[in-house]
């Protein structure tokens, strides 16, 4: 499905912001081809702090934060991140032609220099990202830490970069997780691997529900409201571990997601989430999916799993890095994602991973799922000014 946002974003409906926040686009297409979508909140030529997106949110879930930092001395962008919303200049191509070169972790931080230098800076005061926005903000401190100064990753634990083979450490049997979810009874599949597959984006485009109680039901299921939402720790990375968590995880080998979704929203109150996330708010990502279609913000999923022989040469040129900035952590208490993969969590404590010093704590917070800083807005605005005074 077309992106049919122009450059400038001519004809789209302007978002529904609250006060102090406001939108604009910055022409980065001559460094790294993208028109990019901001918001944006306090004055150009603070300290810039910047605000990534996960799936299948946008610049908008950060809404009821932006102000707020801002009135702190900050300049504040959320950015609709490649494949996303209004930024336009990726590539739409349908799945077997794109080229999944453009979503590798090394390009996605390309992105977010170039746009840093959009802005007219050079420094980036903190980078906050949230799920997949987590990935980009861990990358962009671990690659480029003299441009980004300290970093926060949200719901997304961040975890070392792999290392190749050495005499030492020679490579490990993989587990081939599918096939040993597969033995499960009732069998099982990841919902990462699902979502990587060519017919994940027409059930994300055209649920059997339709995309409104579609989405509803997905922000239901991975949020505090949904009472089952009781993570733990899980022991391993093993099929009988994975099982444990949610079938939007973890999902039936016969399921398509909507179907997963459908089943578990059976009894529900659909109206339930409407307190963090309203009709007009859920609106915003209805009218934004229908319009772009998901293939373009799925290609994540594809190029992260380092299913492109370009992406695991990217991973390997920063073998045995560490993050050396300030970095915290700020999650939901009923948020699955603290431990989807285990013991990542845990590795912010670990010199391997993170220089000693550096870490300055995880804050859970509680009534919150997947999507704290919607549900629970004033809480993680606390967490962040704390993590700010640290600095």
């Amino acid at each position: 499905m077309p992106n049919s946002t122009t450059p400038n974003g001519a004809g789209l409906p302007p978002l529904p912001l609250p006060e102090g926040v406001s939108e604009d686009y910055i022409d980065c297409i001559s460094s790294c081809g993208l028109n990019f979508h901001v918001l944006k909140a306090g004055k150009p030529k603070d300290p810039l702090i910047l605000f990534c997106h996960g799936y299948p949110e946008l610049a908008f879930s950060w809404r009821k934060i932006l102000p707020v930092i801002a009135t702190q001395g900050y300049y504040c962008i959320a950015m609709d991140q490649r494949g996303y919303g209004r930024t336009t200049g990726w590539d739409q191509k349908p799945f077997h032609e794109v080229d999944l070169n453009e979503y590798t972790i090394t390009n996605l931080v390309r992105d977010l220099v170039c746009l840093v230098y959009g802005l007219g800076y050079t420094k980036v005061h903190t980078i906050i990202g949230h799920d997949f926005g987590g990935v980009s903000s861990a990358a962009t401190a671990l690659m480029r830490p003299d441009i980004f100064k300290s970093t926060i990753q949200m719901s997304h634990p961040h975890h070392s970069p792999p290392t190749p083979p050495s005499p030492d450490k020679p490579t490990k049997s993989k587990i081939d997780i599918q096939a040993e979810l597969r033995k499960l009874d009732p069998p099982r599949k990841h919902y990462k691997w699902y979502n990587s597959t060519p017919e994940a984006a027409g059930h994300w485009d055209d649920p059997q529900q339709g995309l409104e109680t579609y989405l509803r039901g997905y922000f239901h299921l991975k949020s505090a409201t949904w009472s089952p939402n009781k993570p733990h720790p899980l022991t391993e990375w093993s099929a009988k571990a994975l099982e444990e968590m949610p079938e939007y995880y973890i999902m039936r080998e016969s399921d398509t997601f909507p179907e997963s979704i459908a089943r578990n929203m059976e009894g529900e109150d659909l109206h339930a989430s409407e307190p963090w996330l309203s009709r007009e708010a859920l609106g915003v990502y209805v009218g934004e999916w229908q319009r772009t279609g998901f293939q373009g913000a799925l290609n994540w999923y594809r190029a992260q799993k380092a299913s492109t022989p370009q992406s695991a040469k990217d991973l390997f040129l920063f073998a045995g890095r560490k993050i050396e900035v300030p970095v915290g952590f700020i999650s939901g208490k009923q948020d699955w994602g603290n431990f989807q993969q285990p013991g990542a969590l845990e590795s912010y404590e670990d010199d391997a991973c993170v220089k000693k010093g550096c870490f300055r704590g995880s804050t859970l917070i509680d009534k919150a799922g997947h999507w704290v800083q919607q549900e629970q807005p004033e809480e993680v605005i606390d967490a962040i000014k704390a993590f700010l005074k640290t600095l």
